[in-house]
Formats: structure tokens, sequence, C-alpha cells
């Protein structure tokens, strides 16, 4: 099962974010589209005879029981009755609070790799649903294809949309995903559009206005960014992305940053490089 580099966990990006309304419980509903990219975290996995989960490489200020990975590891052990263990090595390179979707990707690589390794035997909707207690976000890196999210984003239609080259900038500040969804001035009332109205440029990220106001530093790239393509705010930042026909070009964005910006190439991906490698494990 494997090599040593071990299984990736993709960050995602999304394309466009509406909020079109606001339910009695306090969620927001929201129209989006998730594609993957073909750079993320990296997970290992070794299991133990013994029914403890352990994460081996902890994450600064963050309780191990309190970790996605273990979070996930565990309700699957719980869901499916599994008696052995598993230790897990995380390497992170996404960062924190970037809207990259980090850990729901994490968490959903726990899921399906631990699935097949312990042989739990859950099907693709029943590790959905696991995924969905651990974040609206997971659902969607479980199941591997871009797609449309509707309702809170647990509503997915896989799509194919064209996977450009993307340029993402990594301002140096974590976004407070609550503090821009109970902002009082942030749109809630955007109309649905169609998969047809995204791909005329008809949409955009209902949160960048509220982000621009709270983080100068993300504004800052965005302007930066406006200036060799249309940038946009994947989630609610703080990573801002444009796209580009080739590497090439996307390079020579990169190669112009102003000193002191961090931004990383990444192509965009309909299918999640975790299913692929899942895929190619199989031969």
């Amino acid at each position: 099962m494997r090599a040593e580099s071990g299984w990736p966990a993709p960050a995602k990006l999304n394309l466009f974010l509406h909020i079109t309304g606001r339910r009695p419980d306090g969620y927001h509903t929201l129209q989006s589209l998730f594609q993957f990219l073909d750079q993320g975290d990296r997970l290992e996995f070794s299991l133990t005879e013994a029914p403890a989960i352990r994460l081996l490489t902890p994450m600064p200020g963050v309780p191990s029981d309190q970790d996605l990975t273990v979070r996930a590891a565990r309700l699957l052990q719980q869901r499916a009755d599994v008696r052995r263990g598993v230790e897990i090595r995380l390497d992170k390179r996404l960062p924190l609070g970037g809207g990259l979707g980090g850990g729901s990707s994490d968490a959903a690589t726990t899921l399906v790799v631990l699935n097949r390794l312990w042989e739990a035997g859950l099907d693709e909707d029943e590790l959905a649903a696991l995924g969905l207690q651990l974040g609206a976000d997971v659902p969607v890196f479980v199941r591997g294809r871009a797609a449309w999210a509707e309702g809170v984003g647990e509503r997915l239609t896989p799509v194919e949309v064209p996977e450009p080259w993307y340029l993402v900038i990594v301002p140096p500040v974590s976004v407070s995903t609550a503090a821009v969804f109970q902002h009082p001035e942030l749109t809630r009332d955007s109309r649905p559009i169609t998969i047809s109205d995204f791909l005329a440029g008809r949409s955009r990220n209902d949160c960048e206005a509220i982000v621009r106001q709270l983080y100068p530093e993300i504004a800052a790239a965005l302007d930066w960014l406006n200036g060799r393509t249309r940038a946009r705010l994947t989630g609610t930042g703080a990573c801002v992305f444009g796209a580009f026909r080739d590497h090439a070009a996307a390079l020579a964005a990169q190669q112009a940053l102003p000193a002191g910006w961090e931004g990383f190439i990444a192509r965009g991906c309909n299918r999640s490089p975790l299913h692929a490698a899942l895929a190619a494990d199989r031969m």
C-alpha cells in the first residue's frame, strides 16, 4: 500500500462564493464551485494492533484530541467498529486560515485512506456523511470531484470546468471565518446563478468586500494580482488566486511578486489527486 511519500490531502479553491440566504438556525446558504489543486498536505498512516490513535506530528497550539485527523480516525473507528489503531504523520504544507481547505482535506484523506487500510467497508456516501460531522467542506474532498455546491455546502453536483494554472498568493494573515460571516455588512441575498452564468464570468466572492475591510494585506494582494489577471479570494481567504493560460505565464507572475510576498503555482484539477493516487495504488 503506497510508497513512503504518503497520501495527498489536496488544497481546494472556491472559484466563486455567493451567499444566498440565512437559515433560522444561523447557518448561511450559499453557492460555490470547488476545484482541487495539485498541491497540498501529505499524510502517512501506520496501522497498529492496539486501538489507540496517535498523531505523531501535532500542530503547535492544537491539542491532539481536537486535530481533525484524529477526530476523523476516531469517528471512522467507532462507526465501523474497528479494533485496530493507527499512527498518523502529517506533513503540513498548506497555510492555516488560508481558505484552501487544508484541515478539511486532511480529515477527508484520513477517512478515505483508513477506510481502505482498516477494511472498514463504508461506501462513499457513508464516508461523506461522516465527513459532514467534521466540517461542511469535508464531503467534497471525500468524493474527490470538482463540484457545484449549494445548501450550506453539502449539496454537491460534479462538474467539469477548465483546469488552468493558478498563482496562489499567501498573505501573512489568518482570516477568522466566523468574523466574516457574522459581519453586519456581509451580502446575504445574492440571487442563485447557473453554471452557464459562472462560465460567462457572472460570479464573485461575496466575502471579498468584508475581507478587504478587515485585512489590508489581502486587499493589497487582490489589487496587485488584478493588474495581471482576474484576482479572486478563495472562501473567506486569506489566500487569493488568479488563473493563467500556462505554467510559464503563472511563473512570470510569481517571479514578479513584491519582495517578501509568498505564493505558489498549482494546476487546477477536476479529479482529486487523492483519488488519482488511490486508483494508481490499485494497479
